[in-house]
């Protein structure tokens, strides 16, 4: 089972992104899955029940809380990811498995596979809460990635740029649909996550101190502000 790490997030502007783009280049290295561009695109498909619970626990600050996605990369809709990412006193876990296109695409019709005890325990949990709770798909969120990692504390540096959201789940694996962009300003989001430790290199070059801090996640975001005003 993943362990708990240490997660923060900034939100900072265009200026502020490139600059960091630069430091972090300069004392990390790229993640090896972010390719010859050195970056790469997410699409994820976040669950909450009837009552919001996940968007309002985020919203006041709940210990512990958790939340369901599925994901994958560039694009590739062959290799589909269920997440479960969990947070407690500030720490952050995620448990993942695969599931198959035919399992993502009864999700997003609202449907529920059967349990069986052979399926991973994310399946099982995600399955059960569906029932139980009424999770459902909610927003899609999708966000241009540059990775950045470091050994020592296990440390994962990622500049999110090009934030938007939808809220067609029912096309969460097409290429084309409504979509509209999140944050104002072409502004992006810093990462920083780490374990034990955060090396004092690493926050002293990128200037961590001097940066925005935010508690609210991209979900968050993506379901907060909409062309309604309202949740989406």
């Amino acid at each position: 089972m993943n362990k708990y790490r240490h997660e923060y997030k900034y939100l900072i502007d265009s200026k502020e992104m490139a600059v960091l783009n630069i430091k972090a280049a300069g004392i990390l290295q790229r993640d090896s899955h972010a390719g010859r561009e050195g970056s790469y695109f997410i699409q994820s498909l976040y669950f909450d029940d009837m009552k919001n619970s996940c968007y309002r626990e985020n919203e006041a600050g709940t210990d512990p809380r958790s939340k369901f996605r599925i994901r994958y990369y560039n694009r590739n809709t062959e290799s589909l990811k269920l997440e479960k990412k969990s947070k407690i006193r500030g720490m952050t876990r995620k448990e993942s498995c695969s599931i198959t296109r035919e399992e993502c695409e009864l999700f997003m019709g609202g449907g529920v596979p059967e349990i069986s005890p052979e399926f991973p325990r994310e399946k099982q949990m995600l399955f059960g809460e569906m029932k139980v709770r009424g999770l459902m798909p909610k927003v899609i969120v999708a966000y241009d990635r540059i990775p950045f990692v470091a050994p020592a504390g296990n440390v994962r540096v990622t500049l999110d740029s090009n934030l938007v959201s939808s809220g067609e789940v029912e096309n969460f694996l097409l290429e084309k649909r409504m979509q509209r962009p999140v944050l104002p300003g072409g502004n992006s989001v810093l990462e920083v996550k780490f374990d034990e430790f955060l090396p004092s290199y690493i926050k002293e070059v990128l200037a961590l101190d001097s940066l925005a801090w935010t508690s609210f996640s991209k979900y968050y975001l993506c379901r907060k502000y909409n062309t309604n005003g309202g949740v989406l």
